[in-house]
């Protein structure tokens, strides 16, 4: 049995914005238009799937990215150019750090609409 994860539904109250800002932040290409989603496809073919929810509340989610470490550098300087806050752990009492978890390096920050971002250079338990 072969199962892939495909997409998923990233809620926003401004879809452009809040794709932009992931694009830009990951040096992606902009989301494409599907029905009334704004797509924004990863390397291994996992789409988010952006859809505005109007003035419904948010309920803030993870989305963490595997990246390679050559990658991180650039990523985490413009996340520092954009003058976000950052943590070097899911439960934010690290500000303003990275994580070296398994041998790696690690950030979180947020979106425009409070979901936590992660990227991180190991894939957690990969030792190191």
């Amino acid at each position: 049995m072969t199962i892939r994860f495909n997409h998923t539904l990233v809620h926003a109250h401004d879809k452009q914005a809040s794709s932009s800002f992931l694009t830009g932040i990951l040096g992606l290409p902009e989301a494409t238009r599907f029905g009334p989603f704004l797509v924004v496809e990863l390397e291994n073919g996992v789409q988010l799937d952006f859809l505005d929810v109007g003035g419904t509340a948010i309920t803030p989610q993870h989305y963490a990215f595997l990246i390679d470490e050559e990658d991180f550098d650039a990523i985490f300087e413009r996340i520092r150019a954009a003058g976000l806050d950052y943590w070097a752990d899911p439960m934010k009492q690290r500000p303003g750090e990275i994580n070296r978890n398994d041998g790696g390096r690690g950030v979180y920050f947020e979106d425009p609409d409070g979901h936590l971002l992660e990227v991180l250079t190991r894939p957690y338990g990969s030792g190191g």
